[in-house]
C-alpha cells in the first residue's frame, strides 16, 4: 500500500492518501491503479538512477578534465549535470523505500536531505537553464556588449547563487519533512507534514510562480529572440559566429527537452494546489490529478537522464571534448609506458 506523490516528490501511500480524504469526508476507491504505480517505482526508479548517474558523471569528466576551460555556456551545462547527479544519487533510497511498502529505514537525517536533494533539482535546474537562455541571448541578439558580460567567473558566480537559491527555496523540506509513524499500516513513512493548510497553501503556491512561471517565461522570452536572430543570421549568411551558432542548438535541444519532462509536473502541481484550496474538487477529478502527478513526476526525473544523451548526439562540440579527452589520455598512457621502458633499458644498461 503506498502514499500518492503530492509534492517533489513526495512519494507516500494512496492508503494513506486515502484515509486522508476519508477524514474529509469524501472517499476515491482506486486501489488497483495505485497497487500497479506501487509494483513499477522501484524498477524504474532504479534504472533512472542508475542511467542517471553514469551518464552524468560522464559528462562532468568531460567537462571537467578537458584541457581547454569551460566556456560560459559550458559552466552552466556543468552546474545542470551536477544538479541532475545529485538528484539521480537521492533517488535509490526512495526506491529502497517504496519496495519495503513506503517504510522509511534510513532515519529523520537522510529523510530531509535525501529529499532536499531531489527538490533543489527542480529549483536549480530552471534556473541553470534561465541562465544559459540569458547567455544565448546575450551572446546572440546583443552581439557587441556580451564580451564584457559573458566572463566566466561572473558565470561561476551566477551559478554559485543559483544554488543558494535553490537551497533557499527547498527550505520547506528541512523544516516540515518528518518520518512519521502511521499505525493503522504499520510503516514509519518520510512524510512532508505542514502545521496546517495555509502553510501548505502558501509553499506549495509560492513554487508555481517561483519555479515555473517566471523562469520559464524569461526562458520562452530569450528563446523567442534566439530563433529570430538565428534565421537573421541564415539568411545574411553570417558565418563569424558559427562557433556560437553550434553551442545555441545544442541549448535550444536541452531546453526544449526540459520543458517536454518539466511543463507536465508544474501543471499537475498547480491542479493539486487548486484542490487543496477547494478550488477544484470532485472524485474523479482528484483521483486523475493524483496519477498524473506521479506519471509527471517518473517524466521529470526522466530529463536528467535525457540531457547527457542530448549533449553526444547533439552537441558537436561536446563529441569533439570526448575525443580530445580520450587521445589526450591515450597520449599520456603511452608516455608513461615509453617513460617505464625507457628506464627499464636504463637500468639493464647500468648492470650490464
Amino acid at each position: 500500500m503506498a502514499v500518492q506523490a503530492t509534492s517533489i516528490p513526495d512519494f507516500g501511500t494512496p492508503a494513506l492518501y486515502g484515509h486522508q480524504n476519508h477524514t474529509n469526508g469524501t472517499e476515491c476507491p482506486d486501489q488497483e491503479a495505485w497497487d500497479w504505480v506501487a509494483t513499477n517505482q522501484p524498477v524504474y526508479i532504479l534504472i533512472i538512477s542508475v542511467l542517471g548517474i553514469v551518464l552524468n558523471v560522464f559528462v562532468l569528466i568531460v567537462f571537467c578534465l578537458h584541457k581547454k576551460p569551460c566556456t560560459v555556456a559550458e559552466i552552466y551545462l556543468s552546474n545542470l549535470a551536477a544538479a541532475d547527479l545529485v538528484l539521480v544519487s537521492c533517488l535509490p533510497f526512495w526506491a529502497v523505500s517504496v519496495s519495503n511498502d513506503f517504510h522509511w529505514p534510513f532515519g529523520l537525517f537522510l529523510c530531509k536531505v535525501v529529499n532536499l536533494g531531489i527538490k533543489m533539482n527542480a529549483s536549480c535546474s530552471i534556473y541553470f537553464l534561465v541562465l544559459v537562455s540569458i547567455d544565448r541571448y546575450v551572446a546572440l541578439v546583443h552581439t557587441m556588449s556580451h564580451g564584457r558580460m559573458r566572463r566566466p567567473k561572473y558565470a561561476k558566480l551566477g551559478c554559485l547563487l543559483m544554488w543558494g537559491f535553490g537551497l533557499l527555496l527547498s527550505a520547506p523540506t528541512l523544516i516540515f519533512r518528518e518520518v512519521k509513524h502511521f499505525p493503522e499500516y504499520g510503516v514509519h513513512a518520510c512524510f512532508l507534514n505542514y502545521p496546517n493548510l495555509t502553510v501548505e497553501l502558501v509553499c506549495d503556491g509560492l513554487m508555481i510562480p517561483l519555479i515555473f512561471i517566471i523562469p520559464v517565461s524569461i526562458i520562452l522570452f530569450c528563446t523567442i529572440k534566439i530563433v529570430k536572430a538565428l534565421r537573421i543570421q541564415s539568411i545574411e549568411r553570417f558565418s563569424g559566429e558559427k562557433t556560437e551558432q553550434k553551442a545555441t542548438t545544442l541549448i535550444l535541444v536541452v531546453l526544449l527537452a526540459f520543458l517536454v519532462c518539466w511543463v507536465p509536473f508544474h501543471v499537475v502541481t498547480a491542479l493539486d494546489v487548486l484542490l487543496k484550496a477547494k478550488s477544484l474538487g470532485g472524485c474523479d477529478i482528484t483521483t486523475v490529478v493524483e496519477m498524473c502527478n506521479q506519471i509527471s513526476t517518473y517524466l521529470a526525473f526522466f530529463n536528467s537522464v535525457l540531457n547527457p544523451v542530448v549533449y553526444v548526439i547533439v552537441g558537436k562540440n561536446f563529441r569533439k571534448k570526448v575525443w580530445d579527452l580520450f587521445k589526450q589520455w591515450g597520449f599520456k598512457k603511452k608516455a608513461t609506458c615509453d617513460s617505464t621502458r625507457s628506464n627499464q633499458s636504463s637500468t639493464l644498461k647500468t648492470f650490464t
